[in-house]
């Protein structure tokens, strides 16, 4: 475990000093640094490239200390109303048959107090919370970044130009913020073989809070409700590393189409739904490594410094404890510089051992060849019956707990 150092004191003077902070993404980091750096007495801006705040997307957790960091918001009832809710999930397939199934306590591998939501009802919580204390900039983003001795110049590319004394990329995999203070996204990705879309489909399945997934050898895809009229698709499958322009959509839907060509059971209406989704999702299942999440008046937080891959079930969690600390070392620390370094070695532990966790688990979600599933749904079959089979899971929820608590939460 590591723990951030204790603070350094400020001055009268100095708590006047690195006060108007712009954050660039609306997603989760963006809101929740927003909402602590505005209790704090910040004055924040949110720039968000989308024209409104994105309601959709899919499952994502929170856990272990990440709920603590919810909690000390205050944001738990609403986070416990917005709750998934899963009674379980079967592993099925070509007719549909039932491979193997799982109840609740098994289909999302969470310990007690962990909670999964959809990534927008999380967004709309954070932005509810820090809405009338923060200005938001939709339809907008940052063109360039000039760094001085006491500011950083933001170039907009509707907005006119605005000086603010810190800049904050919460801005994703993707990071603009990153690209322009840090340099090119390839120095700093490391790819796993994988691809992963997600789109919402109708409900013609008629599940009631509940997941089906077909494993094929090199794919998998998941479909799960939350809500009656609706339901999520998730297309996770072995994708070469120069995958279509981000902007290209036909051409990523028709890759996956392809790789889910012969993929049976309910896999081609699927695939032909690709098209009219309105949420549609896709993306390399890679991980961002950097030294430094910090450049002069310029930092990094949640996946645009440490993405630990869109598989990892641990990215949500990493932005909200990321939020949290940097935010409070602003509070806590005299002067930025001293107050990013301190953010990143309170952070260095968890973010390696996530690093490690989203690493393994995105590598070894897919199984590569027919003989691999079976091994896979005749261990998930027989843990339905096991009087034991919280032993039997341990190998697997252990290195989660570990992850998901691998820091202690200084009370700024």
């Amino acid at each position: 475990m590591s723990a951030a150092a204790d603070a350094v004191p400020m001055t009268a003077t100095q708590q006047f000093t690195n006060k108007t902070v712009l954050i660039s993404g609306a997603s989760v980091a963006g809101p929740a640094l927003a909402y602590w750096l505005a209790r704090y007495g910040f004055t924040v801006t949110v720039v968000e490239q989308a024209p409104a705040l994105r309601e959709g997307g899919y499952k994502v957790d929170i856990r272990g200390v990440a709920m603590e960091v919810v909690d000390r918001m205050g944001l738990t009832p609403q986070v416990r109303a917005a709750s998934t809710a899963m009674r379980g999930g079967a592993w099925v397939d070509d007719s549909g048959k039932a491979l193997a199934t799982l109840g609740p306590e098994l289909i999302g591998l969470r310990s007690p107090g962990d909670d999964e939501v959809l990534r927008g009802d999380l967004a709309r919580i954070l932005f509810d919370a820090t809405k009338d204390n923060v200005e938001y900039l939709f339809g907008d983003s940052i063109t360039d970044l000039q760094q001085h001795a006491d500011g950083v110049t933001v170039q907009f590319r509707n907005a006119a130009p605005r000086v603010f004394d810190l800049v904050i990329g919460a801005d994703g995999m993707h990071s603009a913020v990153r690209r322009l203070a840090f340099g090119p996204e390839e120095q700093f990705a490391r790819h796993t073989g994988m691809a992963a879309c997600v789109i919402s489909v109708s409900n013609h399945l008629n599940l009631d809070h509940w997941e089906l997934v077909h494993p094929t050898p090199g794919r998998v895809v998941q479909v799960y409700s939350t809500r009656q009229a609706t339901a999520k698709t998730q297309f996770i499958f072995q994708a070469p590393q120069q995958l279509p322009d981000r902007r290209d959509r036909a051409a990523q839907q028709q890759l996956v189409a392809n790789a889910f060509a012969d993929a049976g059971w309910e896999t081609p209406n699927l695939v032909r739904a690709l098209p009219e989704s309105p949420d549609f999702y896709f993306d390399s299942v890679s991980q961002i490594h950097l030294d430094q999440w910090s450049r002069g008046r310029v930092a990094l937080v949640g996946d645009a410094a440490y993405c630990p891959s869109p598989l990892s079930g641990q990215g949500t969690s990493m932005a909200l404890v990321g939020a949290y600390v940097l935010a409070g070392e602003l509070k806590a620390t005299a002067g930025h510089v001293a107050a990013f370094d301190r953010y990143q070695r309170a952070m260095q532990d968890y973010v390696t051992e996530n690093l490690t966790l989203g690493w393994n688990n995105a590598t070894q979600m897919v199984a590569a060849d027919r003989r691999a599933i079976r091994t896979q749904t005749t261990m998930l079959r027989m843990l339905r019956y096991m009087p034991w089979k919280g032993l039997a899971l341990r190998p697997i929820i252990k290195p989660l707990e570990r992850a998901a608590n691998a820091i202690r939460l200084t009370d700024y």
